[in-house]
């Protein structure tokens, strides 16, 4: 089922053309509502009437997190108030939080991208839908609410939190689709199974899992404990929440509907775009945000993006599942390292659970030091040391095959690392700057 099948299956030409329509109208507003982006613009020295086309998008300034920090709360909201209907914030490590205003037609844009995403996972007009991320500041919970109202299935708001209770729910009132992170729904499998319950048994179809970066083989283990078609769904609140990719049934890269997020991808030192296929940075253009729009946003996701059309119909480009962050990324000897690489060389050792931890340290040579918490299968685990170092070795190695950086494994008994209802905490790191 395809939502808005005129748009979402537009000839490319076709795509070209409004997207090119909309950054007309949509640089225009902003140049005359925004002192910031005024000023941006007269630094490149362009104007207006320099865009013509989605070509000339290339011409304009890039906007970063910190801008938004820096014009906290609403420094960069181009409508007043009263026309502002919604706030969310994001929180951050340091510094001010980035505040989003969302319009009435950004709440409306947004409950349409999302029954544009529940299409693509597989949702229909009278599935019922629990609702596990949480509601609030955060735009999770909210942005699969007002899309699944749209489409017209039926929404259980449980949030976040309380799973003995979401497992009841479940349980008892057998809804289709789930909607949750990633670590979330391996954390509720777990306990599930505490509780004498077999959650290959469940009643959901499908699982609609974002908020985090996850991998392949993370989408296995998911799969396989809830028996359950696992979609990536992906989002960020800076350009509108959820919603901004999201895969089909076929699983061969998100879609972007991109005729209201023009998506490119960088070189995140260049700034200069990459070819289809090559991992960059994802930026993103909401060109037809009213309250809060922001010019080539740089996400810091690491993706990589295919033009060509899906055998699902839709003619969208589609954009690969986060391959990493630039900002979360880690350094370790100079070489870059991404959670999720150590995440798939993990899950495909046997004995290995999905939970784990980095920790980065400096040693007093100076040298960094990346010790991985890995949990072990509570059958796999032994008293025997030797068996143990021996199997500490072997995943070092394989993480070391991966990296090309050395490691320390130390494998620790299940439940040893602490779980999160939300987004899992991957990285320690007590490196001093």
């Amino acid at each position: 089922m395809i939502f808005n099948e005129r748009i979402e299956c537009l000839p490319g030409a076709k795509l070209k053309e409004l997207q090119g329509e909309r950054l007309k109208k949509f640089i225009a507003n902003i140049h005359a509502k925004s002192p910031f982006y005024q000023k941006k613009m007269a630094q490149l020295g362009v104007s207006p009437s320099d865009i013509q086309t989605i070509n000339d998008i290339v011409k304009l300034p890039f906007t970063v997190k910190d801008d938004l920090r820096d014009h906290y709360p609403f420094g960069l909201f181009i409508e007043p108030m009263a026309s502002i209907q919604e706030i969310h914030v994001s929180s951050g490590t340091t510094g001010n939080p980035t505040v989003v205003g969302y319009s009435r037609e950004d709440i409306d844009l947004w409950a349409d991208v999302i029954a544009r995403s529940l299409c693509c996972a597989g949702a229909q007009a009278g599935d019922m839908i629990q609702v596990a991320y949480g509601y609030g500041l955060f735009t999770g919970g909210l942005g699969l609410h007002y899309g699944s109202l749209k489409l017209g299935l039926t929404v259980i708001p449980c949030s976040s939190g309380q799973t003995k209770r979401q497992l009841k729910i479940m349980n008892d009132f057998k809804p289709r689709i789930l909607a949750c992170t990633p670590s979330y729904a391996l954390y509720m499998a777990e306990t599930a199974r505490e509780l004498g319950i077999d959650p290959r048994l469940s009643s959901w179809q499908i699982g609609i899992f974002g908020a985090e970066p996850w991998s392949e083989a993370m989408r296995k283990e998911i799969e396989k404990a809830w028996n359950i078609s696992a979609i990536d769904i992906y989002g960020l609140s800076e350009i509108i929440g959820p919603g901004v990719a999201c895969e089909c049934h076929l699983k061969k890269g998100l879609h972007v509907p991109s005729d209201v997020f023009y998506p490119e991808v960088i070189d995140p030192k260049t700034l200069e775009p990459l070819a289809a296929g090559c991992p960059g940075e994802l930026v993103l253009t909401p060109l037809t945000k009213v309250g809060m729009p922001l010019i080539r946003y740089r996400t810091r996701d690491i993706v990589t993006i295919d033009y060509a059309p899906c055998a699902c119909g839709r003619t969208s480009p589609r954009i690969s599942k986060v391959l990493g962050r630039t900002d979360d990324m880690i350094i370790v000897r100079g070489i870059n390292v991404f959670p999720s690489q150590i995440e798939e060389v993990l899950l495909a050792i046997e004995g290995t659970q999905p939970h784990y931890q980095l920790v980065i340290d400096r040693e007093k040579s100076g040298l960094d030091r990346l010790e991985v918490l890995v949990e072990l299968e509570p059958s796999f685990f032994s008293d025997e040391v030797k068996q143990l170092q021996s199997f500490e070795q072997h995943v070092a190695k394989e993480i070391e095959t991966v990296l090309g950086v050395g490691v320390k494994v130390r494998l620790v008994e299940p439940k040893t690392i602490e779980r999160s209802e939300g987004k899992a905490k991957r990285v320690i790191d007590k490196r001093s700057i």
